[in-house]
Formats: structure tokens, sequence, C-alpha cells
């Protein structure tokens, strides 16, 4: 809301009517000297004379303080002379003061942005960079050493093109999640909503990942037995995705012989909320509020032995914000994680 900003006529007042009194009274002997005082005239004289000396250095003192106030502006490179409004000059020196560190301080946070945004973009190609790096130097890995004779080996050709055809396989995956991300972050991308029953749909993502899971004797369950369908309204291939990931998320971090569990609730009266809920390592309090952002990990060793692009959690986010909807996590180390999410009920 713009701010409305109050002037001061202190100084214009004082001085005009000063003048004005000189003026008045100097008229005044004049015509005392020449033959007789006109009161009437003398009185009009001295209104008149106020009000434009009061509104001609009102005028004068405030395009003044503009110009040098503007000049200030642009002579400090932090500041822009171009976004200074004309309607805040005041001839309070007080306020104006005021204005002028406001209007500083504004740019200060302007600029503390522009540095955090800076310092994320180096991070996320630093990220980027080192995901890339490793299933290309793999690739050219193998595919040098075939050159350097190993292809006349049959059972070693065949071996290292698998091998060379995993990295490339990572390089696709990695290069489509990114793909994707990029089409969520600047809103290209269309959903298309209809009517369908959430159950089913954790169930074929359960169907999806059961080998998966069974690899870790991971239980992929329901909270309960739900006997009746519960219907939603929303884009059902990219919930589907958001399901995946989650599910497939909990898979990986999730310990040997465990649970993850999946329960829906109401939330309001036009809402459910989805928990997928495992007992797993669990995360710490301090990296949760960092973990939907691109390529962030807990393992900061740069670990790569659960695989994955380190961009799911992101494309989950961006995905549930694109239904205009919310996500949440909850975790505790040695204890497990919660995801959870909201969803429209069919009307």
């Amino acid at each position: 809301m713009t701010k409305i900003f109050k002037k001061t006529y202190k100084f214009a007042g004082f001085t005009s009517t000063f003048i004005t009194f000189f003026l008045t009274a100097l008229l005044g002997v004049f015509f005392y000297w020449h033959g007789g005082i006109s009161y009437w005239f003398l009185l009009l004289f001295f209104f008149i004379s106020y009000f434009l000396t009061f509104f001609v250095i009102q005028y004068r003192v405030e395009k003044l303080i503009y110009k040098q106030v503007k000049k200030i502006y642009n002579d400090v490179k932090l500041l822009d002379g171009s976004t200074f409004d004309k309607r805040r000059i005041t001839t309070d020196m007080a306020t104006l003061t005021k204005e002028v560190e406001r209007f500083a301080q504004d740019k200060k946070l302007e600029i503390e942005t522009l540095i955090d945004r800076e310092n994320y973009r180096k991070e996320f190609m630093g990220n980027v960079s080192h995901e890339l790096k490793t299933p290309l130097f793999t690739v050219q890995g193998y595919i040098l050493t075939l050159l350097d004779g190993a292809m006349k080996d049959k059972t070693v050709r065949k071996k290292y093109l698998q091998r060379a055809n995993k990295g490339v396989e990572r390089l696709i995956y990695i290069v489509k999640d990114l793909d994707m991300i990029t089409k969520l972050e600047v809103g290209d991308l269309t959903l298309y909503k209809e009517d369908f029953n959430i159950i089913e749909l954790v169930q074929n993502v359960f169907d999806l990942l059961e080998m998966k899971a069974a690899k870790k004797n991971i239980t992929l369950t329901f909270d309960i037995n739900y006997k009746e369908s519960i219907m939603v309204y929303a884009d059902r291939e990219r919930i589907q995705q958001v399901l995946t990931n989650l599910v497939e998320n909990s898979i990986k971090y999730g310990r040997e012989e465990g649970t993850t569990e999946v329960s829906i609730e109401n939330l309001i009266k036009n809402k459910i909320i989805v928990r997928i809920t495992d007992n797993g390592e669990g995360v710490e309090k301090q990296h949760l509020t960092r973990l939907f952002e691109r390529f962030y990990r807990v393992d900061k060793s740069g670990s790569r032995k659960v695989g994955g692009s380190g961009l799911g959690l992101a494309i989950v986010k961006h995905l549930v914000e694109a239904h205009n909807e919310k996500i949440y996590v909850e975790s505790q180390i040695g204890v497990g994680s919660e995801f959870s999410f909201t969803l429209e009920k069919s009307k």
C-alpha cells in the first residue's frame, strides 16, 4: 500500500509572513508620507502578498530540494534517481532524511536478494555439473577402453556397452527431470484435471514399486482397509508422479524390512490430505526446510548410492503447488519421515 507522504509548509509560511509584514509596513509608511492611508487597500495588499509569496516560495523550495536530492541519488550508485518520486519532496529536512534512509534500506534489501540469488545460481550450476559429469565420465571411460582394444573381446565389449548404456540412461533421466522442473517453474505445464479414485491410484503406485520394495523387504501398505472410493479432482498423471516419487523416496531411504504406509484423511469440507509415512533413517531438523530444493542432498559426501537425479522432491513440490495445494514434511532421526500433501475433493 502506497504511503501518504505528509508535507510541511512551515518554512514557506514563516518566510511569506515576514516578507508580507515588511512590504505592508513599507507601503503604509509610503502612503503616510504622501497624504493618507487606505486601510482596506493595505489589508487587501497583505492577503494578496501573503498568498502569492507563500506559493512562490513553497514551489521554488520544493523544486530546489528535488533537484539537489535527485542529484545525490544519481551520484550515489546504490540509488536510482529515476525511481525517486517527486511527490515525496518536502521542505522538512527531518522527514526528507527519513525518506532517503528508507529508500536506501529498500535498495540494500534488493542488493541482498540479488546476492542470495547469485549464490543460489552458483550452487545450482555446481550441482548440475556434479550430477552430469559422473555419468559422462563413466560413459567416456568405457568407450575409450573399448577403442583401446577391449572391443575385440566379445564378453568385455558387451559388458562395457551395457554399463555405458546405463550411464546414458542416467543422463537422459537427469535431463528429463531438468526439463520438467524448468516447465514447472516458468508455468509452462498444463494440468488436465479430472475426477478419479485416489485409493486406486495409490494401489497402482504400490504395484509399480512392489519389486523395488521387495529388494529391501519393505512393506507397502495402507493404514486401514479403504472399502469405499475417495474421489478427488486433479491431474491424475501428475498426482501419480507425486505419489511415485514420494513412495520411491521412502523405499530408497527406508530401513531393511521396514514399512511405507499411506493414509488418506479428511482435512476440511472440500479437502483431503494424503500422508506417506516410513520408519526409515529420518532427516535432521536443519535439513527439512531445504529438502525441496533442486539437487539438495542431506548426505554432503556426494554419495549417489541411492540413485536419483536430486530433482524428485523439487518436482513433487512444484506439481503439488501447480494444483494450488500444499505439501508438508516431518521427520525425526531414527524414527522416520512423513510427507503429506492436500488435494481437492470431487464435487
